[in-house]
């Protein structure tokens, strides 16, 4: 790939964690540690052969688990460098104390996640119990819904995680298999524009820096725990203006634009799909199949799952007669992660109050068709015709045997 990346901007087939360890070489990192898994694999081995032909200065650091990687990344961010890493699944839930230690900290660690089911049974294919299971763990969360949208993330992620009003940890998400490993044509920018772009990385109290000495990581009881806390809630927020600051930058220089969701053809949408990740694309095609038949459908698709835009989401469904959110993980005994946020956002800030309904999809990598989306559309219809959802609440989707 490497004749492929310098120059004016090229466009290139390639896999979604391709793209992503292309960012990462033109980021440069100064330190990544990692612990390959299933289906992020290949980000670490393309990166580590960059490292091996000298394209990048950064210090691969190979690890003996997940546990380990982000303890070392922790500990590269702290000493101030600018810091990666990627993974999936059992591989981010074993780093699970430290997530929360590394925002915590309020290191600006990035990662690739590629999203895959959580064990058991054990499972390499897509939903996204990792990334939601996460979702309170303090990082930033964004969403890709294609190769080039993952990439244009991760491009974006360090001006965001890095910035002195923010200073969390973040980490772009894409779906296992169906984005990761699928060859898309996309568009890489040019090396020396991407640097330009992204910046030097400035450390903030540095743990090397002997003038200036400093404490991470300290014992943290009742006397100052909540006030950290508080802190970080406030860097959440501000994350909110930055992505959206930090991704107006992008289109200027790239000239793609992004938000903190994108809403298709919703403008005059009656019945509304909100979704996140790859699946979108489909309920696109369907969107524009339907319009042709008069069909007023439209889509809501989360970037930002963390922070979440409650207000901008809420004043988007305003016109929407049904809202029906189609959550790819499950959480049991009660609504999915991505309904109950969509539920806050239309009771809070939603000037009308369109019907809410919510279904689970995909887990394990099970496939969401044209006809299955379809289906789900003609259900809204049903229900928006009779004023109520009903029974049709918490349907899952596609599931052999069941007729609930």
């Amino acid at each position: 790939m490497s004749n492929l990346t310098t120059g004016k901007p090229k466009i290139v087939p390639i896999t979604g964690a391709g793209a992503c360890a292309q960012a990462m070489r033109q980021i440069n990192p100064d330190v990544v540690a990692a612990f390959p898994i299933t289906p992020s694999t290949q980000i670490v081995e393309d990166f580590s052969t960059f490292v091996a032909n000298g394209q990048v200065d950064t210090e691969f650091v190979t690890v003996e688990s997940e546990h380990s990687a982000m303890s070392a990344c922790i500990g590269a961010s702290a000493a101030g460098g600018r810091v990666m890493t990627a993974t999936s699944s059992a591989g981010m839930a074993y780093m699970w104390e430290l997530l929360y230690v590394a925002a915590s900290m309020r290191q600006p660690v990035l990662m690739s996640l590629v999203n895959r089911a959580l064990t058991g049974p054990i499972n390499i294919h897509c939903d996204h119990s990792d990334s939601m299971g996460a979702r309170d763990a303090g990082w930033i969360q964004l969403y890709s819904e294609t190769n080039q949208e993952a990439y244009d993330n991760l491009v974006m992620a360090a001006r965001i995680a890095e910035h002195p009003d923010v200073r969390l940890p973040l980490m772009v998400c894409q779906d296992g298999f169906i984005i990761s490993h699928s060859i898309q044509t996309m568009q890489l920018e040019d090396d020396k524009a991407v640097k330009a772009f992204v910046g030097p990385h400035l450390p903030y109290h540095s743990i090397l820096d002997t003038a200036k000495p400093v404490t991470w990581g300290a014992l943290d009881l009742q006397d100052y725990y909540i006030e950290h806390k508080r802190g970080q809630e406030q860097g959440m927020r501000n994350a909110l203006r930055v992505i959206q600051e930090v991704s107006d930058d992008f289109a200027k220089t790239f000239g793609r634009q992004y938000n903190l969701f994108e809403d298709y053809r919703l403008e005059d949408a009656e019945i509304v799909l909100v979704a996140i990740n790859s699946v979108a694309g489909e309920i696109k095609e369907v969107i524009d199949e339907l319009r042709t038949k008069g069909e007023k459908v439209g889509l809501l698709k989360i970037r930002s799952f963390r922070p979440f835009p409650y207000e901008q989401i809420g004043q988007a469904l305003s016109n929407a007669k049904i809202v029906t959110v189609l959550d790819r993980s499950a959480s049991f005994g009660a609504h999915g992660p991505l309904f109950t946020e969509i539920s806050t956002a239309v009771y809070n800030y939603a000037s009308g109050r369109p019907l809410l309904m919510g279904h689970t999809f995909g887990l394990g990598g099970r496939e969401l068709t044209l006809r299955h989306i379809e289906h789900v559309i003609s259900e809204s219809r049903i229900c928006l015709d009779k004023g109520e959802v009903g029974n049709r609440q918490g349907m899952w989707l596609n599931v052999r045997g069941d007729k609930s």
